[in-house]
C-alpha cells in the first residue's frame, strides 16, 4: 500500500513539475503559431503571390532556426544537468560558449539575406515574381537574423534553470508586437505606408529588437547566474570540448532534418505555386495542432535532464516513460484536431481553385504525418537528449531523410512525373520510417548518460 502510495505522489509529482514547464512553452509555441498564422490571412488579402513568396523565403529563417535549435539544445542539455547538479559556474560557462557560435550563424544568414536574397530565392524556386516578393521580403528580415541569434542562447539558459514562464512572457510580448507591426505595415494603418510583404519583415526587425532587449533585461537579474560579456571570453577547454560534443549532433540532426524538408521545399516549389500556397495554410493549422505535443517534447528534456544530473536514474527513467505515453496521447489529440479544422481551410485565403482542390488531401496527410513526428519528437528531442544522446536522432535522421524520402521525392517528381499531392505523400512518410528503430533505442536505455564533470 505504501508503494503504491509513493507511486501516486511521484507520478503526481512528475506531472505538476512537467506541466509547470510545458504550459509556458506551449504557450510560446501558440503564440508564434498565432503570428504565423496572422501573417498568412493578412497576407491573403495582398495575394496568393505574397503568401507562396513569404512561405519560401521563410524556409531559409526555418534552416537558420535549426542551427539555432541545435545550439539551444546542447545548452540546455548541459545546463539542465548543471542544474540539477547545482553547478551554476559550469552554466555560465556553458551559455558563453554557446553565445559565441550562436552569433557567428547569425551574421552568416543575415548577410546572406541582406545581400543575395534573390540568389536564395531561386534555391527553392524558378517563378520569377516569388522570386522578386521574396528577396524583398529577406532583404529586410535579414537583419533581425543576427539579433536573434543572441536572444535564443539567452531564452535557452533561462529554460535549463527552469525560468520557462519568463521566456514566455519575454516572447509574447514580441509576437504580440509583431502581429501590430504586420497589420500597421501591411495595411497601411496610422498613417503608415502599405508595404505588403516587405511590411511583414520589417515588423519582425522590430520585434526581435524588443525581445532581444527583454532577454538582456531578465537574464541579467537572475539571483543564481553572473551572466554578462565577461562569460563570452571565459576559457574552459573541457566545457567547450562537452558542448562541442553534445550539441554538434544535435546542430547536425536539427541541420540534417531542416535540410530535408528545405529540399521538400525546392520540390514543392518546382511543382507550382498552388501546391505551395496549400501547403503554407496546412502547415497553419499543422503547427497549431502540435503546440503541445511537441512542447511536452522539449520542455520534458529539461525535466529529465535535471533528474539525470542529480543523479536520479532510475526516477529518470519512469519519467521518460511517463513523458512518451503522455506526448503520444497527445499527438493523436491534435491529428483529430487537425481534422476537425477542415472548415477553417476554405476560410483563411482566397487559392486558386486547384490549389483549393489541394488542401483536404494535403490536411489528411498531415494528420497522418503529426502521430509519427510525435512519437519521433519525444524520443529523439525530449529523452535520448536529456541523456546526452543526440547522436543517435541524428545518424537516423540523415538515413531516412536523405538516403529514402528526399531520393524518392526527386524521382517521384522528376522522373517518374507523378502527381503533386502523391509525391507530397511520398516526402513525408519519412516519419514512419524511421519510428521503429527510435522505439528500440528507447527500450535499451542506452541513452541515459550523466555527462556534467567535477570542477
Amino acid at each position: 500500500m505504501e508503494n503504491t502510495l509513493d507511486e501516486r505522489q511521484e507520478r503526481r509529482s512528475f506531472y505538476k513539475s512537467l506541466w509547470t514547464i510545458v504550459t509556458p512553452i506551449a504557450l510560446q509555441n501558440l503564440l508564434g503559431a498565432a503570428v504565423g498564422s496572422a501573417d498568412v490571412i493578412m497576407l491573403g488579402h495582398v495575394g496568393q503571390t505574397a503568401i507562396a513568396a513569404a512561405s519560401l523565403a521563410n524556409y531559409v529563417q526555418m534552416v537558420m532556426f535549426l542551427f539555432y535549435i541545435g545550439l539551444s539544445s546542447g545548452v540546455v542539455m548541459i545546463a539542465a544537468q548543471y542544474w540539477g547538479k547545482g553547478d551554476t559556474h559550469s552554466i555560465e560557462t556553458i551559455f558563453g560558449i554557446g553565445t559565441k557560435l550562436s552569433g557567428l550563424v547569425g551574421a552568416i544568414f543575415g548577410l546572406a539575406a541582406f545581400f543575395f536574397p534573390r540568389l536564395l530565392m531561386k534555391i527553392f524556386t524558378d517563378d520569377e515574381a516569388l522570386i522578386a516578393s521574396g528577396g524583398e521580403y529577406l532583404h529586410i528580415v535579414g537583419v533581425s537574423y543576427f539579433l536573434l541569434s543572441f536572444s535564443q542562447i539567452i531564452q535557452a539558459t533561462l529554460k535549463s534553470i527552469e525560468r520557462t514562464q519568463v521566456v514566455t512572457a519575454i516572447t509574447t510580448a514580441a509576437l504580440l508586437l509583431n502581429i501590430l507591426g504586420n497589420a500597421i505595415f501591411i495595411f497601411g494603418l496610422f498613417g503608415a505606408p502599405k508595404m505588403g510583404i516587405k511590411g511583414v519583415a520589417l515588423a519582425t526587425c522590430i520585434s526581435r529588437v524588443a525581445e532581444l532587449a527583454l532577454s538582456v533585461a531578465v537574464i541579467s537579474r537572475v539571483k543564481e547566474l553572473n551572466v554578462g560579456v565577461e562569460c563570452l571570453f571565459r576559457k574552459n577547454g573541457i566545457l567547450f570540448k562537452d558542448f562541442v560534443r553534445y550539441s554538434l549532433p544535435a546542430i547536425g540532426n536539427e541541420v540534417v532534418w531542416g535540410a530535408g524538408f528545405a529540399t521538400y521545399a525546392v520540390i514543392m516549389g518546382h511543382l507550382g505555386a498552388d501546391l505551395v500556397a496549400a501547403n503554407s495554410l496546412v502547415n497553419v493549422l499543422r503547427n497549431l495542432a502540435t503546440i503541445v505535443c511537441f512542447g511536452m517534447a522539449y520542455g520534458g528534456a529539461i525535466l529529465l535532464g535535471k533528474q539525470i544530473g542529480g543523479g536520479q536514474y532510475e526516477l529518470a527513467k519512469r519519467s521518460a516513460s511517463r513523458l512518451v505515453k503522455s506526448t503520444i496521447l497527445a499527438g493523436f489529440v491534435g491529428a483529430l484536431a487537425l481534422e476537425a479544422a477542415r472548415p477553417l481551410l476554405f476560410r483563411m485565403a482566397h487559392l486558386t481553385p486547384e490549389a483549393t482542390r489541394m488542401l483536404v488531401p494535403l490536411m489528411h496527410i498531415n494528420a497522418l504525418s503529426i502521430i509519427g513526428a510525435t512519437i519521433n519528437t519525444v524520443l529523439i528531442c525530449g529523452v535520448f537528449r536529456s541523456g546526452g544522446d543526440a547522436k543517435f536522432g541524428f545518424v537516423l535522421d540523415t538515413i531516412a531523410m536523405w538516403c529514402l524520402s528526399v531520393p524518392l521525392g526527386l524521382l517521384a517528381a522528376f522522373v517518374f512525373h507523378l502527381p503533386p499531392v502523391l509525391v507530397y505523400l511520398i516526402l513525408y512518410l519519412d516519419e514512419f520510417e524511421k519510428m521503429p528503430v527510435n522505439v528500440i533505442h528507447y527500450k535499451s536505455g542506452k541513452w541515459l548518460k550523466n555527462i556534467t564533470r567535477n570542477f
